[in-house]
C-alpha cells in the first residue's frame, strides 16, 4: 500500500488509488467537475490540479494520476492556486450569467467552486458562445450553452445505464453534449444524470422554474414504487411534495434512483381521495366519516366473521398490522397481499427472499435468470448485475428476450429447459464461486418449485472458502409491501384465490387497485386508499387515507431489509393515516384496537413480529419448501409497462407522457425557447 505525504500529512492508501483519494484521506477538499466516484476518469476538466514531487514542475490532474511511495502532494502551494483561478477562468469563459434563472443555482457545484477556487474578476470581453437546446425526452430539460463538457451524463449513459444515447459531437471550442439523433434519451435511470451534472445544463423537466432549493423542506423516505427499497429524500414545500433524490446506501442503491422513483411525485396531488364516500341508488355519493363508519358497521355486523381484507402493493407495515389485528377481533384470518392472484409457498420466507443481497449480486460469477425482466422489474439490481459482468461474471436467463443493457446468453422460454440445462449452464455454475439463480415474477406461479430444485445440483447454498455462508437464492418481487406482508402473515396458502372461494361478505381493499373486482360482486367493498383509481371505482364506501409521502411507516425490501420512512407532508382534505382509519372503524364496531398512537401501534407490531422492530437486514432460515420440482410452458413479465404500474404513477403526467413517449412511440412537438 503506497505511502505519501499531503501538506505534509503522511497518509496510507491502497493500491491502485490515486492522488486525489489520497487528498481526500487526509482531509484535503479537492475541487473536481469531472471526476465521480463511480465513474470511470475522465480527467478533462482539469479542476483538481496539485502539485507532486517528485515530478514535472507543473501542476497535475489528480484524478488521474496514481498514488505512489514517497510522493509529496501540495494542495495549497502558489503554483496550484493560479492553476485552478486559470481552469476556473477558462470554465466560464462561454458559461453563460444564467444563475437568477437556472434551477441549478444553490446547489450548483460551478457557483461555489468559483467562489471558492476562482478569481474575483474576468479578463474576458469576447462574445460568449451559444450551443443549440438539445432534446433528452420528457424528463431532461437542457440548457446546453451551460454546459462544461465534464462527459459525466456519457460515461453513467455508458457505465451504469447501459444505454449509449448520449454522445460528443465535434471538437474543441465546439464540441456539444447530446443525444443520438437529438432524440429522447431511452433509460430508466436517465434522472441519475441531472444529479451528476456539476452545472445547469442538465436539469429536471417536470419541475422546471418551480422552485428553489432553499425552500424546500427535507424528509427522509424509502421509495415504494418497486421493492428494491431505494432510500429516497422528499423535499416539499408547502404540502406538496416537488422532488425526490435518492440518498446513499451502499447495500441498497448506491446513490442512484430510477425515474419512475424520482418523477411520480406530481401524481401524489392529482386523482386524490380527499374524503369519504358511500354508494347511494349505484352513484358514489359524498358522505362525513360518522356516515361511511355507520355504513361499515352496518355491512360488518351483517357479515359476521365473513371478513376479509386485500393488502395493495404501496402498503406499509403498520396498516398491514392493524388491518390483520382488526380482522381477528372480527373472527378472521382471511388476509391476502399478493392482489394480483400471484400464488407460491410461503411457508419459507427464506426460499421467497433476495438472498444473495442486493449488493452481493456484483461479486457473483454466474447468474441464471428464470422469467425476470429485471431492467424494469428491478432497475438497481440489474445495474449490479452489470458490475458482475465487468468482473466476469456469465448471465444466462430464461423468457422473453428483451434489452436488459448487457450482453448475455437467452436459453430458451420453456420452464422444462429447467429440468435439462444446457451444457454451457451448467458448467458454467460447475465453476462458479458464488453462483445466483434469480427468479423473476413471471416465473413464481409455474416455475418456483423447479427452480427450487436447482439449488441442490448447483450447491446454490454453501459456505465460502472465508468461511462465510452464501445463498445464491434469490427472488424478485416487484410490491414494496410484498416481504413486509409475509413477514406479517398477510397471505393465505392459495393466494388471493383462497379469499375468493370463502366468499366474503365484507372486504377491506388496503389500496388495493390491481384485483380483479369482477370477483367480489357479491361482497360489501370497503376501499381504504389514497387515488381514484380502479379500487375506488369498485368501491361501495370510500375511506380516504394517506400516500407513503404523508405517513411514516416500515417498508422491507426484496432482500428483507427493514427500513423506516417519514412524513413528509400532510394529506389533503379529510384524508386520515390508514392505521388511524382503522383505529377508529374499530371503535366503532365495537372491537377497539389496543393502540392509540403509532408509537404504541409499532411497538405492538414489533412484540408480535420482533423483526420489524429494528432496521437492518434480516436474515431468513433457509428451508426450501417441497414443490413439483417440473414444469413446462413458455413464462411472461407481468409488468407490461415500466412507468404506470400503480395508482400514483397513474394520476402522474409525467409517467403519462414518459409511457406515451417511450413505451409507446408516440411523438411529443418542443416549443421554441
Amino acid at each position: 500500500m503506497p505511502k505519501l505525504k499531503v501538506d505534509g500529512i503522511e497518509v496510507e492508501v491502497p493500491q491502485g488509488a490515486t492522488v486525489l483519494q489520497a487528498c481526500e484521506a487526509a482531509g484535503k477538499e479537492i475541487p473536481r467537475f469531472c471526476y465521480h466516484e463511480r465513474l470511470s476518469i475522465a480527467g478533462n476538466c482539469r479542476m483538481c490540479l496539485v502539485e507532486v514531487k517528485p515530478g514535472p514542475p507543473k501542476p497535475q490532474a489528480s484524478c488521474a494520476l496514481p498514488a505512489a511511495d514517497n510522493q509529496e502532494v501540495r494542495t495549497d502551494s502558489a503554483m496550484v492556486k493560479a492553476a485552478r483561478e486559470g481552469v476556473m477562468e477558462f470554465l466560464l469563459i462561454n458559461h453563460p450569467l444564467d444563475c437568477p434563472i437556472c434551477d441549478q443555482g444553490g446547489e450548483c457545484d460551478l457557483q461555489d467552486q468559483s467562489l471558492a477556487y476562482g478569481r474575483s474578476h474576468s479578463r474576458y470581453t469576447e462574445n460568449k458562445r451559444a450551443v443549440t437546446e438539445k432534446y433528452m425526452g420528457p424528463i431532461i430539460k437542457t440548457v446546453m450553452t451551460r454546459c462544461i463538457q465534464c462527459t459525466r451524463c456519457v460515461r453513467f449513459g455508458e457505465e451504469v445505464a447501459g444505454v449509449e444515447d448520449i454522445g460528443a459531437i465535434y471538437r474543441g471550442e465546439n464540441m456539444q453534449i447530446t443525444t443520438y439523433l437529438e432524440k429522447a434519451f431511452k433509460s430508466e435511470l436517465s434522472g441519475n444524470t441531472v444529479d451528476l451534472c456539476p452545472v445547469g445544463a442538465l436539469t429536471h423537466k417536470p419541475v422546471a422554474f418551480e422552485y428553489r432549493p432553499w425552500e424546500l423542506r427535507k424528509h427522509l423516505s424509502i421509495d415504494v414504487t418497486d421493492a428494491v427499497g431505494t432510500n429516497i429524500r422528499l423535499d416539499s414545500r408547502g404540502r406538496q411534495v416537488m422532488r425526490v433524490l435518492p440518498r446513499i446506501n451502499e447495500d441498497v442503491n448506491e446513490e442512484w434512483a430510477h425515474d419512475k422513483a424520482r418523477y411520480h411525485v406530481d401524481g401524489l396531488v392529482r386523482r386524490r381521495l380527499d374524503r369519504p364516500f358511500i354508494r347511494k341508488d349505484g352513484k358514489l355519493v359524498e358522505a362525513s366519516w360518522e356516515e361511511a363508519f355507520d355504513v361499515v358497521a352496518a355491512a360488518a355486523r351483517a357479515a359476521g366473521s365473513s371478513v376479509a381484507a386485500v393488502a395493495g402493493d404501496l402498503l406499509d407495515c403498520e396498516t398491514m398490522f392493524a388491518a390483520k389485528a382488526l380482522l381477528k377481533e372480527l373472527g378472521s384470518t382471511l388476509v391476502e397481499s399478493r392482489q394480483t392472484g400471484m400464488a407460491y409457498d410461503v411457508t419459507s420466507l427464506g426460499a421467497v427472499a433476495f438472498n444473495p443481497t442486493i449488493a452481493g449480486v456484483e461479486d457473483a460469477d454466474a447468474i441464471l435468470l428464470i422469467g425476470s425482466n429485471l431492467r424494469w422489474e428491478a432497475p438497481l439490481i440489474n445495474t449490479r448485475v452489470r458490475k458482475a459482468i465487468k468482473k466476469g461474471a456469465k448471465v444466462f436467463a430464461l423468457g422473453p428476450e428483451v434489452d436488459l443493457t448487457y450482453k448475455l446468453e437467452w436459453i430458451g422460454n420453456d420452464l422444462a429447459t429447467l429440468g435439462k440445462l444446457p451444457e454451457n449452464v451448467v458448467q458454467a455454475f460447475d465453476g462458479a464461486k458464488r453462483p445466483i439463480v434469480i427468479v423473476g415474477p413471471g416465473a413464481l406461479k409455474d416455475g418456483f418449485g423447479p427452480a427450487l430444485a436447482l439449488v441442490e445440483p448447483m450447491k446454490l447454498v454453501r459456505t465460502l472458502d472465508d468461511g462465510t455462508a452464501w445463498n445464491g437464492f434469490g427472488v424478485i418481487h416487484t410490491a414494496a409491501a410484498r416481504m413486509g406482508a409475509l413477514m406479517l402473515g398477510f397471505a393465505q396458502s392459495g393466494g388471493i384465490a383462497d379469499v375468493v372461494a370463502a366468499a366474503p361478505k365484507l372486504t377491506f381493499f388496503l389500496g388495493a387497485d390491481e384485483v380483479d373486482f369482477s370477483k367480489f360482486e357479491n361482497s360489501f367493498k370497503v376501499f381504504i386508499g389514497h387515488h381514484g383509481d380502479k379500487g375506488a371505482h369498485h368501491a361501495d364506501v370510500i375511506l380516504p387515507g394517506a400516500t407513503y409521502a404523508e405517513k411514516p411507516g416500515t417498508y422491507v425490501n426484496l432482500e428483507g431489509r427493514v427500513q423506516r420512512a417519514n412524513r413528509a407532508v400532510f394529506a389533503p382534505g379529510d384524508a386520515r393515516e390508514d392505521w388511524t382509519i382503522l383505529r377508529a372503524l374499530s371503535e366503532k364496531l365495537g372491537h377497539t384496537l389496543p393502540f392509540d398512537s403509532f408509537d404504541e401501534l409499532r411497538a405492538a407490531m414489533a412484540s408480535d413480529v420482533p423483526a420489524l422492530g429494528e432496521e437492518g437486514l434480516v436474515r431468513y432460515e433457509w428451508k426450501a419448501p417441497k414443490l413439483q420440482t417440473t414444469a413446462s410452458g413458455p413464462v411472461s413479465y407481468p409488468i407490461a409497462d415500466f412507468y404506470l404500474t400503480n395508482a400514483i404513477c397513474r394520476a402522474s403526467p409525467t409517467m403519462q407522457r414518459c409511457s406515451a413517449e417511450l413505451i409507446h412511440g408516440e411523438d411529443f412537438a418542443e416549443a421554441a425557447e
